[in-house]
């Protein structure tokens, strides 16, 4: 198992916010909080990949948004903000030197990776943010061979999907309930009690990386039966960043 990450930028302070106030950014100490983040995978037996960094783009860090990964195909995004689309072509050289095939969100299409959930052959993408209507037509079209299958899923409460809703090993999905559009869209649908709680990396069938600021959340994925490692990315939450905006997962 692999994962791709890359470096918090310089200028990550000047990141792109919606739906949050600003406040500042401490570097130093995201700079520390990026590396336990690559340390806790590591620990976890994934192999971290590092991406060029790309010092000039404030949000660089947040690798999710640059690439939906499908089996073998590396479908690279094309980011719903401008400020963004210079950082796809460092992960896409990344994944073609990995052995992936290589395919591209076309204009006038957007799609960013923080707006596609997948699960078992299902593929949410979330619409109505950074992510448009041609944006999830192409990533069907592309992923539909392959035998994923794209269900559109409004987004207008939080930046990207899985900013409302992530999923747990076993399918249950998850998410703060009043930053979600609408949880009916799922047939297993957990509540979590605070807002970053709703974010998982998957490390195994069992286990969980998730943010230190839930712990209540925390010790109800454990009741559940799940191992949660945790780790502290506050600066990243500042900037409407969580666990899973921090890597992309390479699995197999």
């Amino acid at each position: 198992m692999r994962a791709l990450v890359r470096r918090p930028s310089p200028r990550m302070a000047e990141g792109l916010i919606t739906h949050i106030a600003r406040t500042p950014v401490d570097l130093p100490l995201a700079q520390r909080q990026w590396e336990a983040y690559v340390a806790a995978l590591r620990a976890e037996g994934w192999e971290t990949v590092e991406v060029a960094p790309a010092d000039d783009c404030p949000d660089a860090a947040f690798v999710e948004d640059t690439v939906v990964v499908y089996g073998d195909l590396a479908v690279i995004s094309r980011p719903g903000a401008d400020e963004r689309k210079p950082e796809t072509a460092g992960t896409e050289e990344a994944l073609r030197g990995l052995g992936y095939r290589i395919a591209r969100i076309e204009a006038p299409g957007t799609l960013d990776g923080g707006d596609v959930l997948k699960h078992d052959g299902t593929v949410w993408v979330g619409l109505g943010g950074r992510t448009n209507a041609s944006g999830l037509e192409q990533l069907a079209a592309l992923l539909g061979p392959l035998g994923g299958r794209v269900v559109g899923v409004p987004v207008a409460k939080v930046l990207h999907l899985k900013s409302a809703v992530t999923a747990l090993p076993d399918g249950t999905v998850i998410g703060y309930e009043p930053l979600v559009d609408e949880p009916a869209t799922w047939d297993a649908f957990l509540p979590v009690p605070e807002e970053p709680g709703a974010h998982v990396v998957l490390l195994d069938d069992r286990s969980v990386l998730m943010s230190a600021n839930a712990p209540r959340t925390a010790r109800l994925f454990e009741e559940r039966g799940l191992r949660v490692v945790t780790v502290d990315i506050s600066e990243f939450e500042k900037l409407e960043g969580c666990v899973t905006c921090l890597s992309v997962r390479l699995r197999g």
